[in-house]
């Protein structure tokens, strides 16, 4: 079984960010200006090895060499397209490719089908938790000119991640992405990108749908999809503001089952570390709102807990012969679920998961 850890692209500046905001923006102000809310509240996160710009080979080979060495087999890179469009790329294509670890290390993508916000943190308590203008709208011609582009410059790479011989890629909303196209369109468009991967590099595609909806979820496999996973499975959305780590990590490994049941696909789980994105949302006092980004927050994260929500997870039986688990993931401090070092545990995330393998 191999663990994957996804990658969050969005700590360098932008040109779109620094319109929005201010010229250099980034994450890390809100990660570092965050203060406790309520009785206990951790907060800020506070990277032991310092913030850092995710575009810089020795920083970001610094970390991945930390992961590698305590138990991470490999990476997914979220991958931010919009019609040719993209942002964040360079967190891939220069901090990791361009590091001493990125030709040998394994890794494989994820579209980040969504564009990123314009306002952090959020202030409006009644804007819309996903503003339309974020959706990444797709079709037949675009999706197979996405799985081109990957083709071209990411697939054909040794150390690209396999998946029963075939290459992986999985979609964030893959929810959207079929309401998007309809069933029709999802699988015209699965089919062509299958069809124009094989005549341009002889590759076939490992689709993986990320927490399709209970609407959809029994369409995933009609679709084209060949599994399912999560990115972040641990809170109950519409739950409580404050959830204990320990009771959710274990519902959560409860219903894993269940997704592969539903889809009729196998099911590869994801854990994550903690969940607390208070960063990204204004301190609105014991009033908050009850949505994104400021509820809910996992309370008693430890990296014990962790190691047991990690090693169900590595148990999880699959039908694949070279199936994943994930961790979500490596460096998202702005939703509180990294394994990068910090002050409360030092590398007691690392070494969780270092002694949650065989």
């Amino acid at each position: 079984m191999r663990l994957a850890a996804y990658v969050y692209t969005g700590w360098h500046p932008i040109p779109e960010r620094d319109v929005s905001f201010h010229p250099g923006f980034t994450e890390w102000e809100l990660v570092q200006d965050c203060q406790p809310r309520f009785e206990g509240h951790a907060q800020p996160r506070v990277p032991t090895l310092g913030p850092y710009d995710d575009r810089d080979p020795v920083e970001t080979g610094r970390r991945l060499q930390l992961a590698l060495r305590h138990g991470v087999d490999a990476f997914v890179y979220g991958v931010f397209w919009c019609r040719g469009k993209r942002v964040f790329e360079r967190a891939l294509d220069e901090g990791f490719l361009g590091s001493d670890v990125g030709s040998t290390a394994p890794f494989a993508l994820m579209w980040a089908n969504r564009m990123p916000r314009r306002v952090l943190p959020v202030r409006r308590s009644e804007a819309a938790v996903i503003d339309p203008s974020r959706r990444v709208s797709s079709d037949v011609d675009d999706f197979v000119a996405f799985v081109s582009m990957l083709a071209e410059e990411y697939f054909q790479r040794p150390n690209y991640i396999r998946v029963g011989g075939a290459v992986y890629l999985s979609i964030f909303d893959s929810t959207f992405f079929i309401k998007e196209l309809g069933l029709d369109g999802a699988r015209a468009a699965i089919s062509a990108a299958r069809e124009r991967l094989r005549d341009m590099a002889g590759l076939e595609l490992h689709l993986a749908a990320v927490e399709p909806s209970a609407r959809c979820i029994s369409e995933v496999a009609g679709c084209g999809f060949d599994s399912v996973t999560h990115y972040v499975f641990l809170p109950e959305w519409k739950g409580p503001s404050l959830q204990d780590y320990q009771e959710m990590a274990a519902r959560r490994a409860s219903e894993w089952a269940s997704f592969s049941a539903r889809s009729g696909l196998p099911y590869m789980p994801s854990v994550a570390p903690g969940w607390d994105a208070s960063p990204r949302g204004a301190d609105f006092g014991k009033t908050r709102p009850d949505r994104y980004p400021w509820s809910p927050v996992v309370t008693g994260e430890h990296p014990h807990h962790f190691h047991t929500s990690l090693s169900r997870a590595l148990k999880f039986p699959s039908p694949l012969e070279d199936p994943l688990v994930f961790v979500a993931s490596l460096n998202e401090w702005s939703e509180g679920h990294y394994l990068e070092p910090d002050e409360r545990f030092g590398m007691g995330w690392m070494e969780a998961v270092a002694g949650s393998k065989p």
